[in-house]
């Protein structure tokens, strides 16, 4: 069981049945009456955020995710099929499943598939990936110390802002928490 007290960011609890991920939280103590936890919480079966608030102390069960090493081997029919590191069964997940991990996914990624109460939640990426770009405008001399932008087509279908000096056939390094270009890899 966890106290509202200890809510941290990205802490996970069991709230009707679901599992529920703290995304924001705010420890209130008003003038008058007693303290609570404003919470924003995402519930991580739907995806569905809501900001809630709690009684100070309140408890809840902890939602136990079990995050499983796996590998990404290929598409098929629209279907990504990934192969567990140590079993070697292999699992299916649809587009829907993945969402926006599609625009960073390459064959033979390692990844973290999250499952709760035997059901696959999504998948958790590394921080960065290195894609390579196979579109872009091409970089003209002298532009490399303004701060202007273009957008570069990756590997993976994935368009993203990039400085103007990127050329066609870069590999970069792309955040995958936010989409957004870090460096020449």
């Amino acid at each position: 069981m966890i106290s509202t007290n200890e809510f941290k960011t990205n802490v996970t609890i069991t709230i009707d049945g679901d599992a529920w991920q703290v995304v924001e939280f705010q420890h209130v103590k008003p003038g008058k009456g007693a303290a609570f936890v404003r919470a924003k919480l995402r519930n991580l079966c739907t995806g569905a955020v809501v900001e809630r608030a709690f009684n100070a102390g309140e408890r809840f069960p902890r939602a136990r995710i079990d995050r499983r090493e796996m590998q990404y081997l290929y598409e098929s029919d629209g279907m990504y099929v990934f192969m567990d590191n140590e079993t070697y069964e292999q699992m299916e997940l649809s587009k829907e499943q993945l969402g926006e991990a599609l625009n960073f996914l390459k064959e033979n990624m390692d990844v973290k598939i999250m499952i709760y109460d035997n059901k696959i939640l999504g998948i958790d990426l590394p921080n960065t990936v290195e894609l390579a770009v196979i579109e872009t405008d091409p970089g003209i001399r002298g532009d490399t110390a303004t701060g202007g932008s273009k957008n570069a087509k990756m590997d993976t279908g994935y368009i993203v802002k990039v400085p103007l000096f990127i050329n066609e056939g870069d590999v970069l390094r792309i955040d995958t928490r936010t989409g957004d270009y870090i460096e020449r890899a």
